[in-house]
């Protein structure tokens, strides 16, 4: 980033692959010029194509997916004329590490782990579902190759599918935080889910198994809440230096009060005494003011779909929350 009085440059770079933007014509021009005579580099205009990211730039809008990359997951398994399905995960679906069953080529297993991890760039809808499958990349079996498979499915029916960024007037950085309780069946830890939205449509999110077992609904909750709200600073600073400075507390919408109360209670009583000490920091964000805890009713809760199995309706509700769009009727 480049600053000139009131000029600003952004620039975005990854080994030979460069893309940059700023408010001000002249600037730009100044910088490509300086950069092509300095290096060997080929102008290839407005950006449309950026490490398999594919975008589309209106006046009012971009359009983000991976229409071709996803295409090509599909040839390489065969996967191209399969049957679609309407959600990535079944409903109510349990993976162990001891599920008994055929192994599975290990190594093409975790190839095709790593093409959907890279997908969910722009399809944080199979989050969950990639998420799940990562962990038995060591001993996987025949159960687990066919959740892969559903997820590739699921692929099939929304190949161009990706994220719509409209114009905004506000740039108020708003957080979702949810959590399971309990879900893994191996080491019973829950996992955490957020999402960060500035206008209608996401733009940073998570779905992580988390590292310690909790012993209450509440106390999961309140560790996905103090993920997100570490990330909600980070953000925070970020936007600073891109000038979208964020005046007043960020909210993070959660749908447990139990966790909001413990968040605002600055004393370890009984419930909460043997949290680690590191989840207590949300305390001292939320007294000073910088992050306000929100309740949010659990059918709005829209990080729902980042840490649990949905039926068909509420999974596409959120979908579509989430400013998930196809680009054929864009």
């Amino acid at each position: 980033m480049k600053k000139n009085g009131g000029n600003m440059l952004f620039v975005a770079f990854y080994v030979d692959d460069l893309i940059f933007m700023g408010n001000n014509g002249e600037t730009i021009l100044d910088f490509k010029n300086k950069m092509t005579q300095e290096f060997e580099m080929t102008d290839l205009g407005l950006m449309k194509f950026f490490l398999g990211l594919e975008v589309r730039q209106e006046k009012t809008s971009i359009f983000v997916s991976q229409e071709a990359y996803a295409k090509e997951i599909l040839k390489k398994y065969k996967m191209t004329h399969c049957n679609p399905v309407s959600t990535p995960m079944e409903l109510g679906v349990k993976l162990s590490k001891f599920d008994g069953g055929e192994r599975v080529d290990a190594s093409k297993y975790r190839i095709l782990v790593g093409s959907l991890r890279y997908l969910t760039c722009t399809r944080p809808n199979i989050s969950l579902s990639v998420g799940i499958v990562s962990r038995f990349m060591e001993e996987s079996v025949y159960s687990h190759w066919k959740v892969l498979k559903r997820i590739l499915r699921y692929i099939q029916g929304m190949v161009s599918f990706g994220l719509f960024y409209s114009n905004m007037e506000d740039y108020k950085l708003i957080g979702y935080s949810d959590s399971d309780w309990c879900g893994d069946l191996d080491d019973r830890k829950s996992t955490s889910g957020y999402v960060f939205f500035m206008g209608n449509t996401a733009f940073a999110w998570l779905s992580k198994k988390q590292p310690i077992v909790t012993l209450s609904t509440c106390e999961a909750e309140y560790v996905a809440a103090s993920w997100c709200v570490c990330h909600a600073i980070w953000l925070r600073n970020l936007l600073g230096e891109l000038e979208q400075q964020q005046l007043g507390a960020t909210e993070v919408r959660v749908d447990n009060k139990s966790a909001i109360e413990l968040a605002k209670n600055p004393v370890n009583h009984e419930r909460s005494k043997h949290i680690d000490i590191r989840f207590h920091f949300i305390r001292d964000h939320v007294n000073e003011g910088s992050e306000k805890l929100v309740h949010v009713a659990s059918r709005d809760q829209v990080a729902d779909i980042f840490t649990k199995s949905l039926p068909m309706v509420p999974f596409d509700n959120y979908k579509k929350l989430i400013g998930i769009k196809d680009g054929r009727s864009i």
